[in-house]
């Protein structure tokens, strides 16, 4: 029974279907079992039939070794060995997976309202800005499982990791400013994206997180989050985001004391110092959009993929020797008549 097995086994290995080779006793089965006609007389008429029954008549011999018989034997075996489709075992591949786990965290809170900002010549407020700068940065992430958060007063994962860039794309696009809540937990955002991104592979998880305030809010201060960020091997990489004037009536900027002060540029640079990432600062959506383009071009880290072995169909050169011996036999009886 183990024999019988190893060698089901080992036909799997060449053939797809090796169940058809099965078939390869059918003719004898069939004259051995099936009672002779007693009508001789044909029960269809065909074109060239006289030449189809002298093929049937000697096919019968061809165990014997008279006549084109043994030609339409070596067909049927052909076409049997065709239908259980061979195969050949191509050479191990081992594409490579190119891309990283990215998080992005979004501020929510009430001052990303603040239109201190320009987008297609037009003054606009700063999460429309962030959200079209992140929105061309997705485009370009081809390959990267990206997952989205937001945070105000507390931090909320709208979209896991995944590859669908257009869901996460949707759920961007939804933000709106205080959906969080209108405080700033930059600490929880940072813990929030650590638990999601802890399962992945070390070396590959990235959080880009984009503030333009101070941490007011949450259980969590950033620098403990920062510990837990290391700890873990994600590296934050900040980006605070804010204008230092306001837009006036009339579209000309004019300074604002204090405006751009208020976020804290210090923690934001120690987060991502002791996580190994890079601290950004952006006044406009310019800057922003560098920063972006910068922060795309880090060099991916490759992961090889599962290794596999294409399957080359073989089973047309069999199809092809049957067709051709099917042909000799009519040739090679068509003489014999002649």
């Amino acid at each position: 029974m183990d024999a019988l097995m190893r060698a089901l086994s080992d036909a799997r290995d060449v053939f797809a279907w090796p169940w058809w080779l099965l078939a390869l006793p059918l003719p004898l089965l069939a004259r051995w079992w099936l009672p002779a006609a007693r009508d001789g007389s044909a029960a269809l008429k065909v074109p060239f039939g006289e030449r189809l029954d002298a093929v049937a008549a000697v096919g019968g011999h061809g165990l014997r070794g008279r006549g084109p018989g043994w030609l339409m034997w070596a067909t049927w075996i052909l076409l049997c060995v065709a239908a259980a489709r061979p195969q050949q075992l191509g050479d191990a591949v081992q594409p490579p997976q190119v891309g990283r786990d990215l998080m992005l965290a979004l501020d929510l809170s009430g001052s990303m309202r603040e239109p201190d900002m320009e987008l297609g010549g037009q003054p606009v407020d700063r999460l429309t800005a962030a959200k079209a700068v992140l929105s061309d940065f997705l485009d370009r992430r081809v390959g990267d499982r990206v997952g989205l958060l937001v945070f105000g007063r507390r931090a909320y994962a709208l979209a896991p990791l995944t590859l669908d860039r257009a869901t996460v794309r949707d759920q961007l696009a939804d933000s709106v400013v205080g959906l969080a809540g209108q405080e700033t937990a930059i600490g929880d955002a940072i813990a929030l994206a650590v638990k999601r991104l802890r399962t992945q592979p070390a070396e590959q998880r990235v959080l880009i997180l984009l503030t333009d305030g101070v941490n007011t809010a949450g259980a969590i201060e950033p620098k403990k989050a920062a510990e837990l960020a290391s700890a873990d091997q994600v590296r934050v990489h900040t980006i605070a985001f804010g204008g230092d004037g306001a837009l006036s009536l009339f579209g000309i900027k004019l300074p604002m004391p204090g405006a751009g002060d208020d976020i804290d540029e210090t923690t934001l640079r120690a987060v991502a110092k002791q996580t190994g990432g890079r601290f950004f600062r952006a006044r406009d959506t310019a800057e922003l959009a560098g920063i972006y383009a910068e922060i795309d071009r880090l060099e991916p880290i490759q992961r090889p993929g599962q290794a596999v072995r294409p399957r080359i169909e073989r089973y047309a050169w069999p199809l092809a020797g049957a067709f051709a011996l099917a042909l000799l036999a009519f040739a090679l009886q068509g003489r014999r008549r002649a």
